[in-house]
Parts: C-alpha cells; sequence; structure tokens
C-alpha cells in the first residue's frame, strides 16, 4: 500500500522506513505530498526508470511529454521558467531543501526511498539530490521564437547531449536571443542537456526549425544574416566578421566530424572560421560557440557590414 503523507519536516518513523511527520506542518516548511517508495510498481515512478538507457529516453520523453529537471537548482530554475512538475524523486534528507520549491504545488507527488531503491529504479546512483519530472512545455514556431532576436544559434544535427547542453550555457551566458535546432538535432530537455547547460535550456528561447529551404525563407523574411562556422577555402576569419556586424545574426554550426552539410553552406551568407595555431585545425563546437558568441556580442551594425539576402 501506498503511504501519502502531507508533510513539513520529518519527524517519526513508518513501517517502511521512511521519516513521517506530524500531519499538521510546522512552520519551517510548506506541506509537501509524501509518497514513500514501498514498491517499483507504484503509479508515476515510469517516469524514473532506466533513465541511463539513452536510446529509450530520447524518444520515451518527447512521446511521454517530459523531461528530467536534475538537482536543486536546476529544479529551481524550470519552476521559474513557468515548467510544472508531475512529481519529485528523492532520498529522505532532501525533503527539506524541495519543500520550498512546491509551495504552489502541494499535490504534486514527493516519491522518496533509500539510496539502493532509487538506484534499482533510476539505473545510477544519485548524488545531485532530486530528479523531478516535469510537463514538457510546447514548441513555438520558429517565427515567434525569433521575432525579437538580434543573436540567434543555428545547431544543425549536433547529436552529443554534452555538447547541446555547453552551447546553451554559452548561448545564455554570452547573451544570445534563442536558439535553433535541427529535427534531428540532440534533444536540449534531456537530462544530460539540461545538467551540463545548468539550467539554461529552461530560460533560453528555442525550438526546432524546419528543414533548410523553408527555414532559410523564414530568416530572410526576418532579416537575418545567416553565418556558418565552416572549415571552407571561402570563409572569412571571425576577426574580419566582426569587424563589420550585421543587425542581425543566425550563427550556424553543425556536429563534429561531419561538420555543416552542403544544404546549410548554401544557405549562409557568409562562412566564417576561427584562426587556429600549432597545428589545430578547429575547436569542440561547444568551445567554437563560445568564442563566436564572445566576438559578435553586444554589437550593433557597423558601417559596412554585410546584409542579409534578398
Amino acid at each position: 500500500m501506498v503511504n501519502n503523507s502531507r508533510v513539513g519536516i520529518v519527524s517519526r518513523r513508518t513501517s517502511t522506513g521512511l521519516s513521517l511527520s506530524n500531519p499538521t506542518p510546522p512552520p519551517e516548511g510548506p506541506p509537501v505530498r509524501i509518497v514513500p517508495i514501498d514498491s517499483l510498481d507504484i503509479d508515476g515512478l515510469g517516469d524514473y526508470a532506466r533513465l541511463t538507457d539513452v536510446a529509450l529516453r530520447r524518444v520515451s520523453e518527447p512521446a511521454g511529454g517530459l523531461y528530467i529537471a536534475e538537482s536543486h537548482k536546476v529544479i529551481a530554475r524550470a519552476l521559474n521558467a513557468g515548467h510544472t512538475p508531475r512529481s519529485l524523486l528523492l532520498q529522505e534528507q532532501w525533503i527539506p531543501d524541495v519543500a520550498p520549491l512546491l509551495t504552489d504545488f502541494p499535490d504534486v507527488p514527493v516519491y522518496v526511498g533509500d539510496a539502493a531503491t532509487l538506484e534499482s529504479l533510476t539505473g545510477y546512483h544519485m548524488h545531485r539530490g532530486a530528479l523531478a519530472a516535469m510537463h514538457r512545455p510546447p514548441l513555438h514556431p520558429m517565427e515567434f521564437v525569433i521575432r525579437d532576436a538580434t543573436r540567434i544559434v543555428i545547431l544543425e544535427d549536433i547529436v552529443d547531449h554534452t555538447n547541446v547542453g555547453a552551447i546553451f550555457r554559452a548561448v545564455a551566458g554570452l547573451g544570445a536571443d534563442a536558439v535553433l535546432i535541427t529535427p534531428r538535432c540532440a534533444d536540449p530537455l534531456y537530462r544530460r542537456s539540461v545538467r551540463v547547460s545548468m539550467g539554461t535550456v529552461l530560460q533560453v528561447p528555442w525550438t526546432r526549425m524546419p528543414e533548410w529551404p523553408e527555414a532559410r525563407r523564414i530568416l530572410d523574411e526576418a532579416g537575418f544574416h545567416v553565418a556558418a562556422l565552416a572549415l571552407d577555402d571561402r570563409a572569412i576569419t571571425l576577426d574580419d566578421f566582426a569587424a563589420h556586424l550585421p543587425a542581425k545574426i543566425a550563427l550556424t554550426m553543425g556536429a563534429e566530424g561531419d561538420g555543416l552539410s552542403a544544404q546549410a553552406l548554401e544557405a549562409a551568407d557568409s562562412t566564417v572560421i576561427i584562426p587556429m595555431m600549432h597545428g589545430v585545425d578547429s575547436l569542440n563546437v561547444a568551445s567554437a560557440s563560445a568564442v563566436a558568441l564572445w566576438a559578435i556580442r553586444d554589437q550593433r551594425a557597423s558601417p559596412g557590414a554585410p546584409t542579409a539576402r534578398r
């Protein structure tokens, strides 16, 4: 039987081995709906099953309309972004930390178990405090996401979740306005992407874009100059590009190894390269994004700047 208890802090033992308080919440914190885990068959725990199975989770999470937020900081950022929790999963000692986050969600279940039980469920040792299964927000159309932007980043077919998360962190930290990802790009809301980004994927506007011909048309109508980061004989240096910045820039980057597709290069107004030394031809894509975003930061169009394709 599942024991649901509304508690503010922990104070007594139950037969499950978990601490539950007096039903009247103490002044130290708001009440939360505690669900001790006495069986892995409890409704709702399936959201957390086999979290290390990337092939499964990259399909099941979008299909199920959820994503997983990991750690107190990331969960707080998700809530601050207006996202709604489905449930939380944690060990008993983390209840006082998460209780204040759930003030507006008193009916959200908080599943509590010991370390071995949680590892058996998720597939890994939970050392970051808490997990939250969040309702996945709907994606906005590309036109809506870029309508007020002047600096955007386009990720073409980058399938490494760590790189996606690191790029989002650079976007947030260096002041770009939005991210567009191609249909085959890795999910920014996958747990590793969210964690590596320090939760910034939850605050940076993003959406999936259509295929290149249609995406290029939308970028044209919005007045964006498309600059592709690529090793290309026609490329100009990042310094030269930054010397005459267009008013609105869409910075396009591709997966390591394959780089940008022929369609992406054809859609670009400029091809840009970061000059390298000591026989190194390029940077990791996440590092390259940070360097390029720094170069085009907070600057308006200058005389002689190239214009967007019309």
